[in-house]
């Protein structure tokens, strides 16, 4: 039996709306959450995918306008999860990505549809839905941030507040003339309330108004205190500091198994491993690569500078040149995906891209490959390399954020003392991408300790529990501190 109630306010949820890592967050601890007795509730945009999963649907509340029309909170399951979803049609009907239109640009109007579902949890918060008061309210990044303003100001007695960040570069600023018709008052607007630079930033309202601020890794808890990944907040967060934690991410064990990954041509595990090399030629066939005696390495990722996809674009030649091959899928910037298009064209036996996410070939991609390639600039945690280190793909990533708290570098002493999971450079720069590269060559090279790292890797620990139990905690000391306090 659960002994609390969270309400987590998120703007995606895997597997039915996704855009990046939030969404299997999202998905996957409700779940973890439930085997430390804890009941997690999920409030959700009202997207098609999301209408048309939802089962044994009701209506808890009504609204008569939410920003331009009537809505309605809706109470329901789909893929095992506990959802409230907001129906608002006007908002959210809305085919493809939550955030962007056809044209590639952000929807005009997403100020009121993310204020909308703020104002839906605050109101849950407050206790205007019958039936459902959680004992904690958490929100994911800008869409949902705004919540934790709204029940600040709204005077009522509220639950306390999380504020769980995936990426501060995304902070949901608007003009501050919205400021009335989203729901605050005039006073929010200032440095202490919700103005930045002087536009409303959503993430700030939750940094600086939330009882505590949580981020996906210990090491980027810490970058953001800083002016190179604060974003502008850094000052803020040095000050917040005494309630800011950092809580690795976790990935779902059970949809990431080599054991029995049905994307896979060949299943295999830890022990048996031997089992994976005919993934290697079956996705070589697959992408038209020629098989050879040479490192394969992939990505899985979107093509963005801030995951380094500019610096391997430029280092593809070097890692051609060593006769390593690469696998590629991911889609972002229009010039990057010119930019790798462009290579496969050039390296037609060494380099095979495809433009897009495809979940099934992800998979296939991480359970055939030597080495996967994360370079990111930044990284808040990554979820890419803990999928590489459960299929025994080496990773290959920049010494940053959770990159740097997953993955146990190759390095000489780490290597003799035989934990090495992976291989770490710094500095993100080109240089650095080759030189890692080259290493991860040498390495493969050496047969006997390449196997070793492999068992390593998938013998890691990089599913829910430890994340969950922290989580827990963090709720129930949040509780037990506000209901000590209100009482």
């Amino acid at each position: 039996m659960a002994d609390l109630s969270v309400l987590s306010v998120t703007s995606e949820i895997y597997p039915l709306v996704k855009t990046g890592g939030l969404a299997d967050v999202a998905g996957a601890l409700p779940a973890a959450l439930a085997r430390e007795h804890i009941a997690m509730r999920t409030l959700i945009p009202g997207y098609p995918a999301v209408q048309d999963a939802l089962e044994d649907r009701q209506v808890l509340h009504t609204f008569a306008s939410m920003h331009g029309a009537p809505a309605r909170l809706l109470a329901g399951n789909a893929a095992g999860l506990d959802l409230l979803v907001l129906d608002a049609p006007h908002l959210y009907s809305r085919p493809g990505n939550p955030y962007i239109g056809p044209d590639g640009k952000d929807w005009p109007d997403n100020a009121l549809r993310f204020a909308a579902l703020s104002a839906c949890a605050a109101a849950i918060g407050r206790g205007e839905v019958a039936g459902y008061v959680p004992d904690v309210v958490q929100a994911h990044d800008w869409q949902a941030a705004l919540a934790i303003a709204l029940l600040h100001y709204g005077g009522a007695k509220r639950p306390p507040t999380v504020m769980t960040v995936h990426n501060m570069a995304f902070q949901g600023q608007f003009p501050p003339s919205l400021l009335a018709a989203i729901g605050l008052p005039p006073h929010a607007f200032s440095i202490d309330g919700v103005e930045f630079h002087g536009s409303i930033s959503y993430l700030k309202a939750g940094l600086v108004l939330a009882d505590r601020i949580t981020t996906v890794s210990p090491t980027y808890a810490a970058e953001i205190t800083t002016a190179s990944a604060g974003m502008g907040f850094e000052g803020l967060l040095r000050t917040r500091s005494d309630v800011l934690t950092g809580i690795l991410n976790g990935i779902d064990t059970t949809t990431w198994n080599p054991a029995t990954d049905a994307n896979l041509a060949a299943r295999y595990d830890a022990k048996h491993l031997t089992r994976r090399a005919p993934n290697r030629g079956a996705l070589q066939k697959r992408v038209g690569l020629a098989p050879n005696d040479a490192p394969l390495f992939g990505v899985v990722s979107r093509l963005t500078a801030q995951k380094g996809m500019d610096l391997l674009l430029e280092a593809l030649p070097a890692l051609v040149a060593k006769g390593g091959e690469l696998v590629l899928i991911g889609t972002g910037d229009a010039v990057l995906e010119a930019g790798f298009r462009d290579a496969a064209e050039r390296y037609p036996q060494h380099v095979a891209v495809t433009i897009g996410y495809d979940e099934p070939m992800a998979h296939a991609i991480q359970g055939s490959v030597d080495a996967l390639i994360v370079p990111s600039r930044f990284e808040p945690c990554g979820l890419t390399q803990l999928c590489a280190l459960r299929y025994g793909a080496i990773p290959v990533v920049a010494r940053v954020g959770g990159l740097c708290d997953t993955i146990i570098d190759a390095n000489e002493m780490a290597l003799a003392a035989r934990v090495a999971t992976g291989i770490q450079f710094a500095p993100v720069t080109r240089d650095g991408l080759e030189r890692a590269l080259a290493r991860a060559c040498r390495l493969w090279r050496e047969p006997a300790e390449w196997r070793r790292m492999q068992s390593r890797a998938m013998a890691t620990d990089v599913g829910w529990t430890r994340p969950a139990r922290r989580y827990a905690a963090l709720f129930r000391e949040l509780a037990a501190a506000h209901s000590a306090s209100a009482g």
